[in-house]
Formats: structure tokens, C-alpha cells, sequence
């Protein structure tokens, strides 16, 4: 099936009981059994659960995988995948990297002895020196967060499947419809579901997605175990976000382009962070591992402080000043202080997350309405 297709459809039958065309919420924690072990595939909903389980068909589907689960959030995905790890080991990772994901590293587990290194991932051989006996994975997010950076995961896959290294990409910034990491050679592709996939911002949802059985049934193990598993009614939001994915991410696309190019002339803009310039970093690699180029539009106030910075973000009518992207609604996003708050102020500014950068999702919205209400935010 093509995406659009597979989008409303995968994973989803109709019910067998009633013919419900779409999915129940199954609000039930336990379920029946015959005998003890002998069931209908289903036990306890930590483990297990029918609407969720059709959620995470769905999502594997998407992302060209066998296997998919969901979780209580982004984090809790994230924290899945380290859960891996014994003390000792070694992550590469990028040092553009989303706030949350370099704070779980860093403050949770780093205590417990894994070491993790944070560096410029431009390009792929820069991974090669920091590989060792003790490197167990490789963390990349492309476009990054809040800056853009684009890097080549076909490229690192090479180099992480020669090395027995494991690949995982987080995928939220281009979701399924703008880029596949598993068709590049990525062993887990992990989404903050609560962006563009479920693109309402109304549920809190993470996801990994692989083809490895192995994997797969280590990770079943952990997120079982530990249980930072959704609840159906969420679950159920996401599966009728998920059906109108394609036709939203081609109008955050079709807006973001007219927003960035709207936004490189404007005379109050230093620097702008959008990937389909042909002047961004590692645009053709872009060109290469995505389909288009999205709706996140990173830029930087000229000669504004901090107290200007605030002063614009606070401006905007059509654009709501909050945390979070990928909802159909425009957001700005101040990273410094929102969701970059968490790493140092000297480790931020070398990778350009500086006091007057601005982020930008761009919604579904007319983008008359958008560009007017940037112009008199910037007035």
C-alpha cells in the first residue's frame, strides 16, 4: 500500500464483534480467560491492549517496520531504548540535540555510568574516533532540533552496521511522510508521537519502531516491565490523527517553504534555519532522505536581546507562544528558554541556540494569515 493508503487503513479491521468500521477504545485493564494462560491474545493492558495494539501496527507500517510500540510520551521511548544499556557503555550522539533527550542523558543516565559522547555529526567518519569495544549505540536526530542540522543516516548506518554499533534515529522533526531512517539502515526509529503524527496537540504519545524480532522483543520486555505504556483513549486519537497525516504534512510543507523564503528577506531576520535552502548544510543530503522539507523554521533576531526576543515571541496573534510543534495550529518556540532550558548556556550557543533564535512550527493554517501576523510580530 502507498502511504496515504496505509495511513487510514494499516493495522486497522473492522471489528469482529460489531463491524465497526473504526477501531474501539478497549477501556479495560483485564481480560478474560478461559483457562489460566489460555486466552485471546490478550492478558493486561500494561503489556497489551487491542486499540493500542492496532496504533502500533499502524505505526510500524508507516515507518516500512514489522514491529512497533507505543508509549506514555517521546521520553519514555527514549528511556526505553537506554534501557539497553549496562554501565560502561558508550553513546554517540549529536551535540544539536532536543533539550529532554540531552537531559535524560545527562542527569539520569550518566549517574549510572554509561558515557556519552556529544558531537558534530555533519558528517558521518566524525563517528569513527569515538567508536570502541564499550560503543553499544548511536543516537541521531535529523532535521535537528532547533538548528536544522540535517545528517546522513545511510551514511552512519554504514558505519554503525560494520561496527556492530545500534542505530537509532529520532524521527518526530519529519515524521514518516517526509523520511523512512529504516530504509537507510537505522535499527530503531523512535517518534515523539505528540507532534506531527498524532498533529492535534491534544495527546502525549512516544513510539519505536524496527524489523529486528530480537529487538524488538528485548524492548517488549522493558516497555512491559516498566510501563510507560498509553492508555486507549489516547491511543484512539492518534489512530484518527494518523489518517489525515499525509494531507496536513503537505500543507505544513507547502506553508513552511512560503514562510522560510518569506522570512530570508526580511530585514529583522540575521540568521534562518530551514532545510530546502540550497545553502543549508547538507541540503543534498536532505534532498537525498527526505521527500520534502517540513514545516520547522528555526531564525535568529537581528541585534535583538534577550528582552527584544521576548518582546517579538509575545507579538504574534495567529502563532501561539508555547512549547511543543507539529499540531496544526502555528507555534513559537523561544528554545533558550523553553525546551532547551536544560543545557548549559555555553554548550547551547556553540551549536547556535543563542538568547535570539526563535522556532517556528509552521501549521495548516491560510499562510495570508501567517505571513501577516510574522510581519507585524517583527514590526
Amino acid at each position: 500500500m502507498k502511504f496515504a493508503t496505509k495511513a487510514i487503513h494499516a493495522g486497522q479491521e473492522p471489528d469482529p464483534t460489531t463491524g465497526a468500521v473504526m477501531t474501539p477504545i478497549y477501556q479495560t485493564s483485564t481480560y478474560w480467560q478461559k483457562s489460566p494462560g489460555e486466552h485471546k491474545g490478550y492478558e493486561y493492558s500494561r503489556g497489551t491492549n487491542p486499540t493500542r495494539k492496532a496504533l502500533e501496527d499502524c505505526l510500524a507500517a508507516l515507518e516500512n517496520c514489522k514491529f512497533g510500540l507505543a508509549f506514555s510520551s517521546g521520553m519514555g521511548a527514549t528511556d526505553c531504548v537506554l534501557r539497553l544499556l549496562k554501565p560502561g557503555d558508550e553513546v554517540i550522539t549529536g551535540d544539536d540535540l532536543y533539550g529532554g533527550s540531552y537531559r535524560i542523558f545527562t542527569k539520569v543516565y550518566a549517574k549510572y555510568g554509561i558515557k556519552f559522547h556529544f558531537i558534530d555529526l555533519s558528517k558521518p567518519e566524525n563517528i569513527i574516533p569515538y567508536i570502541n569495544e564499550n560503543t553499544k549505540l548511536v543516537w541521531i536526530e535529523t532535521p535537528t532540533n532547533p538548528t536544522m542540522r540535517i545528517i546522513d543516516i545511510e551514511g552512519v548506518a554504514k558505519i554503525t552496521k560494520e561496527k556492530k554499533v545500534l542505530l537509532t534515529v529520532d524521527n518526530t522533526f519529519a515524521s514518516p511522510y517526509l523520511q523512512n531512517p529504516a530504509d537507510l539502515g537505522a535499527d530503531i526509529v523512535m517518534h515523539s508521537v505528540t507532534k506531527y503524527i498524532g498533529g492535534h496537540s491534544d495527546v502525549v504519545m512516544g513510539a519505536l519502531l524496527t524489523n529486528d524480532e530480537q529487538l524488538y522483543k528485548d524492548l517488549f520486555f522493558i516497555y512491559n516491565a516498566c510501563g510507560a505504556t498509553p492508555g486507549p483513549q489516547d491511543s484512539f486519537l492518534v489512530l484518527r490523527g494518523i489518517k489525515t497525516l499525509h494531507l496536513r504534512m503537505k500543507a505544513h510543507c507547502e506553508n513552511g517553504a512560503k514562510v522560510a523564503h518569506y522570512l530570508k528577506k526580511h530585514p529583522k531576520i540575521d540568521k534562518i534555519y530551514w532545510p530546502g535552502f540550497e545553502d543549508h548544510p547538507n541540503h543534498d543530503i536532505a534532498k537525498k532522505q527526505m521527500r520534502d522539507f517540513g514545516g520547522m523554521v528555526s531564525i535568529t533576531l537581528k541585534d535583538a536581546d534577550l528582552k527584544e526576543t521576548f518582546r517579538i515571541a509575545s507579538r504574534f496573534k495567529v502563532f501561539s507562544l508555547a512549547e511543543s510543534l507539529g499540531g496544526v495550529e502555528s507555534l513559537v518556540n523561544h528554545p533558550t528558554t523553553m525546551t532547551h532550558g536544560s543545557i548549559p548556556k555555553e554548550e547551547r550557543e556553540k551549536v547556535g541556540v543563542t538568547e535570539n533564535l526563535l522556532r517556528l512550527s509552521v501549521g495548516v493554517e491560510d499562510i495570508e494569515d501567517l505571513l501577516a501576523d510574522l510581519e507585524q510580530a517583527l514590526s
